[in-house]
């Protein structure tokens, strides 16, 4: 097959700026390559990598983005503009999968491929305008029923693919958790919707049992990479003075970060965006290198986290989420037998059903399907 991955006006792939989606962009695209496809995978152009360029089997063109904007119409705005550039180097293909907002309306001519929309952000009215696409990719069930809510009429074209767990490049098995630094962890944007500010209100009223843990916050605040920006760090450093909380910034190296997950005892994900999380490939990434997890009660972690036996959930829709996560964090830890039970039943779980391998064969097998129908 001939399958181009359109990818999004605000980062670069490979993701040396970071980036979830470009992160899984880029293992699917090799994969693909490996398994004998054509393909071509496009992004923002950046002075670091050139604008043309074949890797590992897979042709790269990148074309001029931009930084995110704090503003979400000016950033729509900066999608259209960079949408309309893809036009003009999108080469012929049998699959588009498409990572922009504004490519799948765009799209008009059938020799670019089929358009196989990847729905990363929750649905608020877009998806009404591209009813014309071949397929709705879905990376959970909530979020597939939210699809389904939204352009009922479409729901036979709707996939449910997960994301693939980044592939481990650390030699060795993960150290156990007895072996590791009394550290909790967070990885992800340091934006509001995340939920830092929960975290680190949860640890400022720390009970004695969290009195020698240290908290650790990896991420990018700067709005150019989808942070809160300034002021909202400034909070966070304000909330956490005199308390054991460091702030890594963001790490874009694989290896570097790796260690983190592979160094903490848990890691917490308190998500609070009701209508913008739809997957959480971090809390998965930790799962893989064996570290429990502990996210909020939003229902795309519910594919992946089982209270109790795959993770832990905590209900951040409760008066007090802060206490109500600092004793879910408080009760998983005092507990070292249960928490190295979940931790071991996460890794089965993410290994079995989210390795690139197996979210390969079901990308390739659904692509199948669409070309079959067609040519039916």
């Amino acid at each position: 097959m001939k399958i181009t991955i359109v990818n999004g006006a605000f980062l670069p792939v490979p993701p040396i700026m970071g980036g979830a989606i470009e992160k899984m962009s880029l293992a699917l695209a090799g994969e693909f390559a490996r398994r004998g496809h054509e393909v071509t995978s496009i992004s923002r152009a950046v002075p670091q990598l050139p604008r043309e360029e074949v890797c590992d089997g897979v042709k790269f063109f990148r074309v001029p983005g931009f930084d995110t904007p704090g503003w979400i119409v000016w950033l729509k705005f900066l999608d259209l503009i960079y949408s309309i550039r893809l036009l003009r180097v999108l080469p012929v293909a049998d699959i588009i999968v498409t990572h922009t907002f504004w490519l799948p309306i765009l799209l008009r001519n059938e020799k670019y491929g089929k358009v196989y929309v990847h729905v990363g952000r929750y649905p608020k009215g877009q998806l009404r305008l591209y009813r014309r696409a071949a397929r709705f990719q879905a990376m959970t069930h909530a979020l597939a029923r939210a699809i389904a809510r939204e352009v009922p009429d479409c729901e036979s074209k709707i996939s449910i693919i997960p994301n693939p767990a980044p592939e481990i490049i650390t030699p060795g098995p993960a150290p156990p958790l007895e072996a590791r630094a009394r550290t909790i962890l967070f990885v992800g944007r340091v934006h509001p919707e995340k939920g830092i500010h929960l975290l680190i209100d949860a640890w400022a009223g720390k009970p004695a049992a969290l009195e020698d843990w240290k908290l650790v916050i990896v991420g990018p605040a700067e709005t150019k990479f989808g942070g809160g920006g300034e002021r909202y760090l400034a909070d966070l450093r304000k909330r956490a003075a005199g308390a054991a909380i460091s702030f890594r910034g963001p790490i874009f190296d694989p290896l570097t970060l790796e260690n983190e997950f592979r160094s903490a005892r848990l890691f917490v994900y308190p998500s609070l965006a009701e209508r913008g999380e739809t997957f959480g490939l971090a809390a998965v990434e930790a799962m893989a290198h064996g570290c429990p997890v502990v996210v909020s009660d939003l229902g795309c972690f519910h594919d992946f986290v089982r209270d109790g036996e795959t993770g832990f959930i905590f209900n951040h829709r409760a008066p007090d989420p802060a206490s109500v996560l600092r004793e879910k964090m408080v009760s998983a830890i005092a507990n070292p037998m249960l928490l190295a039970r979940v931790a071991e039943a996460g890794y089965r779980q993410v290994t079995a059903e989210y390795s690139l391998s197996r979210v390969a064969d079901r990308f390739l097998d659904d692509f199948q399907l669409l070309l079959q129908n067609s040519h039916g």
